[in-house]
């Protein structure tokens, strides 16, 4: 949204935070349709918002500003030590970005397991197609499959948001016999370069949540920016940020 909108907005209840136990969160969410194109969805990405399924939102904590969205600028991305490491080990991999996918339920197994084995003791258990297809399906956005094949058999999917300017990764999940090949890492590797091979600038990766140990392999993909205090921030800048 270049120009200005008007939007309604609304602020959920406080309910317990997923990231941090000891703090409440609470949601902004936009109320109206407006919002619902890939144009104006990006615009209000860049201002710290997310979809979850349909529903467009961002933290509204009082006292509390531990989520930061966080994205990665693609054209000044470098590998890493280990991140080569890991792009070498799963070299026998195929690729590939699913952009006309007819038939989403074809994912639905992999999901299933995924979350039984790997996320029994989270919120998504236990898994339902109509869970999945809550998350996965929309109808005003362009929603891309980042396939990973080990020869013919699929043991990786990323749900992306295909934008005008940028990806943003929804969800990762993964055959967990394949543990050992750090599959989610792997997969925003290959997200950023297929963002560089279809020209687009960033890949948002989510919220960023320090005190969180699981989110904290966002900070791995650098240079990274982080939207602090409305303001896009480089990871060079940002105090106590360890460059490598």
């Amino acid at each position: 949204m270049s120009h200005s909108i008007p939007i309604k907005f609304g602020i959920s209840q406080y309910f317990p935070c997923n990231y941090i136990p000891t703090e409440q969160e609470r949601l902004l969410v936009a109320l109206d349709s407006v919002v619902q194109t890939p144009e104006n969805y990006e615009q209000l990405m860049t201002l710290g918002f997310r979809r979850s399924g349909a529903q467009v939102y961002r933290p509204h904590c009082e006292a509390c500003h531990a989520c930061q969205s966080i994205r990665v600028p693609v054209k000044t991305f470098s590998l890493s030590r280990s991140q080569k490491r890991t792009v070498k080990k799963a070299k026998h991999f195929s690729v590939r970005l699913n952009q006309n996918c007819s038939n989403i339920m074809h994912y639905y197994p992999l999901f299933e397991t995924y979350i039984n084995q790997r996320h029994y003791d989270g919120s998504m258990f236990p898994p339902t197609k109509e869970q999945y297809q809550s998350f996965v399906a929309i109808d005003w956005l362009t929603v891309g499959y980042l396939e990973v094949y080990d020869q013919d058999k699929l043991v990786s999917v990323s749900v992306v948001d295909v934008l005008p300017d940028s990806f943003s990764a929804v969800y990762t999940f993964f055959d967990p016999a394949y543990d050992k090949y750090s599959l989610g890492r792997f997969a925003i590797l290959q997200l950023i370069e297929q963002a560089k091979a279809n020209q687009k600038q960033y890949v948002y990766l989510g919220y960023q949540v320090d005190e969180c140990r699981k989110m904290n392999y966002k900070t791995q993909y650098k240079p990274y920016q982080r939207l602090i205090g409305g303001n896009w921030i480089n990871s060079e800048q940002i105090i106590g940020e360890k460059i490598s």
